[in-house]
């Protein structure tokens, strides 16, 4: 089994991060104990977290418990740095892309990192793109928007062609989500309600646009949480584009017709959910994802698909791990303890 999506935050120091970015930039704050810790922005407090996020030998010994074979490992969102100058920026991913390949180096056959670019300055995302592959990242984690910049933005398509005439996989995450702290304040609505609309927006982005007529064919793009509203709304914007020509305007064909160009996890939680997935995206499009290792990820990695009676044997094993060595071009992973 092959995990694509899951997290790392390595040890930085506050004196690191204050260097970068004092009010932004993000640091781990980890216990006398050594297990547990917290997340923290200057002085505040950002998420809980525990030692799989930052030592690769106990990762690898929960994978070992759960029979995960190897798990991608990137980027938790709050490290992009997106706002930051960008030079920067890309002096910051350049690190964090060395730490994680020093992460995942103590166990090579199990751990894979994918890459963080400055995204908001297109020659140095695609500068750093191609440095942190030569030394040893299997792709990139870019981040679903720019401030206002959506995917379909001249310079993030651009960076997106480069990924494809370079054969970098690319795989979108959400972050930074809408609606603010006024309406969405109690009960981590942002990440249940806004992380969806924001994978959805990405999605639609590049496909309303015709910025997927631009982009080279063999772009290899994978969008995290299970394409978020994307595969439960698609009939909608179907139903729009043959009704109105705002919509179609510069869009030659259906959204639903540029769907399979697109990839997304498998973390939906629900069979049924599941089951449209598959339906919706081709099982060769979805890839066995968890979110490892935050409380809102698959708790039992691979649970759903392992035990989801809609998949037949091929597309079970496609999900669990051969879409994903495809997708990524990865070499076979050594078995799990």
């Amino acid at each position: 089994m092959i995990d694509i999506h899951s997290h790392f935050l390595p040890p930085i120091s506050r004196a690191e991060a204050s260097a970068v970015d004092a009010q932004r930039a993000p640091w781990l704050a980890v216990d006398a104990g050594g297990e547990a810790g917290q997340i923290m922005i200057a002085d505040a407090p950002f998420r809980p977290v525990y030692r799989a996020l930052w030592d690769a030998d106990f990762r690898v010994a929960e994978l070992d418990a759960q029979g995960i074979d190897m798990q991608l490992v990137c980027a938790t969102p709050v490290m992009f740095g997106y706002a930051w100058e960008a030079a920067r920026t890309a002096d910051w991913a350049a690190r964090m892309n060395d730490k994680a390949i020093g992460f995942c180096a103590r166990h090579p056959h199990r751990l894979k990192a994918l890459a963080q670019v400055p995204l908001q300055d297109t020659r140095l995302a695609c500068a750093e793109a191609s440095r942190a592959l030569a030394a040893g990242c299997v792709g990139v984690q870019i981040g679903n928007h720019v401030g206002d910049k959506d995917l379909d933005h001249p310079d993030l398509v651009d960076f997106l062609v480069y990924c494809a005439e370079h054969g970098i996989p690319v795989l979108v995450h959400p972050w930074d989500m809408m609606g603010g702290g006024q309406r969405m304040k109690r009960w981590m609505l942002p990440w249940l309600v806004a992380m969806a609309a924001e994978t959805q927006l990405g999605m639609l982005s590049l496909i309303l646009s015709g910025a997927l007529e631009r982009i080279p064919a063999s772009l290899r793009i994978c969008f995290a949480h299970g394409g978020g509203s994307f595969a439960f709304q698609l009939g909608r914007a179907d139903n729009a584009w043959k009704h109105r020509d705002i919509v179609r305007k510069d869009c030659p064909r259906p959204p639903s017709e540029y769907a399979r160009r697109l990839h997304v996890d498998s973390i939906v939680f629900d069979e049924g959910a599941l089951r449209l997935l598959v339906d919706v995206m081709g099982a060769e499009r979805v890839m066995l994802g968890s979110d490892y290792p935050f409380p809102l990820g698959e708790q039992e990695v691979g649970a759903l698909v392992r035990r989801a009676p809609c998949l037949d044997a091929a597309q079970r094993r496609g999900i669990l791990g051969e879409n994903a060595r495809a997708f990524f071009g990865l070499d076979a992973a050594a078995p799990a303890a």
